[in-house]
């Protein structure tokens, strides 16, 4: 009697299939991360160690923190960054509508405004405002205002002049980028729904641009806040100025630099925190559900900890 022997060594039918066996994983050391760790920290410390160890006085810089004059520099630096924020985002909408304009002398003369401003140095345009007096004697517009240029331009004006226009070339590109973003399509739509081009800006265009131009523009401020520091080269009183003023007079130059970086810091932060919840409000329609905010996620990380203290 034969026995087939393929038969034989086939598990029966109803028999459960065989289990793989478990894979035994075993991580990647990352030597090359802890080497880099230790180098990191190793020049934090010798940095750390040079300032403790260095001629400096550092309880001056708390004693001065909330000083009148630093106070003062502090107020007159928020109010030309937001003051020419405000002429710079204007300007640069204007510019970026007339760059799409199909008039090709209103694109041409953004397209030269933007050409100029952005190619020339902030520091050197400010010095240019400064110094007009040289050519222009007097400002003479006929019917409404005339003035001896040196009266005109104060230091506040040539500071908001050069920092807001100059900002307003940059600000045009960001508009026109963002506005070159949205489909073609939606152009096209409203116009056939008989919408103005002016009202298919405002309710179609603008608010689907808004998600890329947010960004660059809360960077924008950013970076205006510390820009407005060149401004001291006009003689306009800043953050800079009160801080060199108030270490010139209290023999702790050093110290009151690193107060204004801390000023500095301090608003960039403040700025910073407000341009991520504008940037979440206009991502809205982008995001089916948005990320959860720090403080969304302290609070989950809390209430997990509390039921899990709670089960145990």
């Amino acid at each position: 009697m034969s026995v087939d022997v393929d038969k034989a060594a086939q598990p029966p039918a109803d028999a459960p299939p065989p289990q793989p066996e478990p894979i035994k994983a075993i991580p990647v050391r990352h030597y090359g991360r802890w080497v880099a760790a230790v180098v990191v920290l190793g020049l934090i410390a010798l940095l750390g160690r040079a300032f403790a160890a260095g001629n400096v006085n550092w309880d001056a810089i708390p004693q001065y923190m909330f000083n009148a004059d630093i106070l003062k520099g502090l107020r007159n630096t928020l109010l030309i960054t937001v003051l020419s924020m405000i002429i710079g985002i204007v300007g640069g909408v204007i510019l970026a509508v007339m760059r799409q304009s199909k008039n090709p002398v209103t694109s041409t003369v953004a397209w030269f405004y933007v050409w100029f401003f952005r190619g020339t140095p902030v520091y050197v345009q400010l010095f240019l405002w400064f110094n007009l007096g040289l050519v222009f004697q007097y400002i003479d517009i006929m019917p409404i205002y005339k003035d001896e240029w040196s009266d005109f331009m104060t230091p506040f004006l040539c500071a908001l002049l050069g920092l807001g226009l100059n900002e307003a070339a940059y600000m045009a590109e960001i508009c026109r980028a963002g506005l070159n973003a949205v489909d073609e399509g939606q152009t096209e739509a409203a116009h056939a729904l008989g919408m103005s081009h002016a009202k298919t800006l405002r309710r179609i265009i603008v608010p689907q641009a808004m998600r890329v131009i947010v960004p660059p523009t809360g960077n924008e401020v950013i970076n205006m806040l510390k820009t407005s520091s060149l401004v001291i080269a006009v003689q306009y009183y800043d953050l800079l100025q009160a801080a060199q003023n108030v270490g010139r007079d209290s023999g702790v130059v050093v110290e009151m630099l690193i107060l204004a970086a801390a000023w500095y810091l301090i608003a960039t932060t403040v700025l910073s925190i407000g341009q991520y919840y504008l940037e979440r409000y206009y991502a809205r329609g982008s995001s089916r559900q948005l990320p959860l905010t720090p403080l969304q996620r302290a609070k989950a990380k809390l209430s997990g900890a509390f039921n899990r203290g709670g089960v145990a």
